[in-house]
């Protein structure tokens, strides 16, 4: 039997970026053939931002639909809404005894975020995020999760967390182990190559999956660079030239020194114009893979569907050797 191997994304916008994907999702799809893998569309992380209701079940919808379509294959995985298994609260909430309050509270993340919102913006909800992210992954038995270095913090918890209750009640989880792969590119903001491609930055400095292939290629001809000409991969001198190779290398799988020979004696308008060409031709098969399940939202909803009973039936194994180790009453049926 595979490894179990888990991971999740908050639906946070109506389109992922091309961070996500080559961060992610080119992962998860590698990660099927050897692993018995499941994803989530992880909604009740997202509620700590009050979305609108509306725009919730879109974005839930359209986050589902974008790893479909860049090959999260339901067939092999297994792809549900974090929400739709009533076993993530309650393990969380288990979780959350076994915790210590400045454990919590000497995560990164949470003091990063909570400097920026303020005391009144900051929400408990934030504060136990790494609670809920804790029970996500122990309720698979995944062996491997795959992180970036803003969640390793948050997987240390998990195993922590693991230990104390194996440590307290014998052997009931499975400790995870970072899953990282080497050669993931890292793609930065067009405008601010000094910043990773994300959300949070301006409009114009990403590159979403689901945009018109004409705001793709203004974004890119835009794209910060520097007063010299020479396509040279440097990044220390010329950094948003350097994201625009790696950028180039990743959707081509070709390596940078046959990108930058290619275009020896080029200006930096040629690159760009060809970086555009190859980032539409490999995005748009996925945007118009992505809007066919937008379009039948009862054919999306049967795949998840599917992927919560699935899902439930790990989960709830889970959960009930839990309550057996802590001694919760059984309901009486």
């Amino acid at each position: 039997m595979s490894p179990r191997v888990f991971s999740g994304m908050q639906p946070t916008a109506d389109s992922l970026h091309l961070g996500n994907y080559l961060g992610a999702l080119v992962q998860w799809v590698a990660l099927q053939d050897d692993y018995d893998a499941v994803y989530s569309v992880v909604d009740l992380h997202a509620l700590n931002a009050h979305p609108e209701p509306e725009a919730l079940t879109r974005r839930t919808r359209a986050t589902a639909a974008q790893f479909l379509a860049a090959g999260v294959d339901p067939a092999r995985s297994i792809l549900f809404v974090q929400s739709h298994v009533p076993a993530h609260t309650e393990l969380a909430w288990i979780l959350g005894g076994f915790t210590g309050f400045g454990e919590a509270s000497r995560m990164t993340q949470f003091k990063d975020k909570a400097s920026k919102r303020g005391e009144s913006g900051t929400n408990v909800g934030l504060f136990t995020y790494p609670i809920l992210m804790a029970a996500d992954i122990l309720l698979y038995d995944a062996a491997a999760v795959p992180v970036g270095e803003d969640q390793r913090q948050h997987l240390e918890l998990t195993r922590d967390l693991a230990q104390r209750f194996n440590g307290q009640y014998g052997d009931t989880f499975v400790v995870p182990e970072p899953h990282i792969v080497k050669a993931t590119a890292k793609i930065n903001d067009l405008q601010d190559p000094s910043s990773k491609m994300s959300k949070s930055g301006g409009p114009n400095g990403i590159i979403e999956i689901l945009d018109d292939p004409k705001v793709i290629a203004k974004r890119i001809r835009s794209a910060v660079t520097d007063a010299e000409t020479e396509v040279r991969f440097d990044e220390r001198m010329k950094p948003g030239l350097s994201n625009l190779l790696t950028i180039f290398s990743a959707l081509t799988g070709r390596p940078i020194t046959d990108i930058e020979d290619d275009f020896a004696g080029k200006g930096y308008g040629d690159f760009k114009g060809a970086l555009a060409d190859v980032v539409v031709d490999y995005l748009t098969p996925i945007r118009e893979a992505t809007l066919g399940w937008i379009e039948s939202p009862s054919t999306l909803d049967e795949v998840l569907a599917d992927g919560a009973e699935r899902a439930e039936a790990i989960a709830g194994a889970t959960l009930e050797r839990v309550r057996e180790k802590l001694g919760v009453l059984r309901l009486a049926r």
